[in-house]
Order: structure tokens, then sequence, then C-alpha cells
């Protein structure tokens, strides 16, 4: 069975970190400003596509990714990625009750 990709990224796409759902609740303010300051959304461009092989054999695309307050590219599953235009739909998925 193949799986339909998700999106489709080429270099010079700009993209964002995919919204991720956390199991961190906190009551008190101090706490929660300080969770905070660890959730930056990050936003860059696509400046490289890596292929790799898994432990099966199956290749999986790995993007390098320039991010905006980065001076150098890091790798990123793909699943882990998501164009900036589809960013507040994917957002809006992930959000837990109480977050």
């Amino acid at each position: 069975m193949t799986n339909k990709r998700q999106f489709n990224y080429k270099i010079g796409d700009r993209v964002a970190e995919r919204p991720k759902v956390h199991g961190v609740f906190a009551t008190r303010p101090e706490s929660i400003e300080r969770i905070k300051q660890y959730r930056q959304q990050r936003y860059g461009n696509v400046v490289g596509i890596n292929y790799k092989k898994n432990a099966t054999g199956s290749v999986q695309r790995f993007l390098l990714i320039k991010w905006d307050h980065r001076t150098s590219a890091t790798e990123h599953a793909v699943a882990r990625i998501c164009p900036v235009s589809e960013l507040e739909r994917l957002t809006n998925q992930t959000i837990v009750p109480g977050e």
C-alpha cells in the first residue's frame, strides 16, 4: 500500500514547524510563563532535501530547513513540518482542551 504525500516540498518553500500536542498543564502563572518561553513557533525556508533509508530499507525524506532565528540549516523529518499556509488549519485540529 502506498501513502499519498500530504505536502510536496520544493527548495525555497516557506515552512513552519507542525503544531504539537503538549501534555504539560500548569496552574501557577510563573510555571505557565516558564513553559511559554520554550513553545515559540518556528518559521523558515527549505534549502535542501535529503533521502535516507530506515532499518527496513524504505526511503524517507528529510528537509534541510534554514530557520529564521538560526544561522545554519537543520535537518527535519517531513512529518514534523508543514507549509505556512496550512499552519492555522493544523493548529485548530491539534488544540488540546485546557491549553
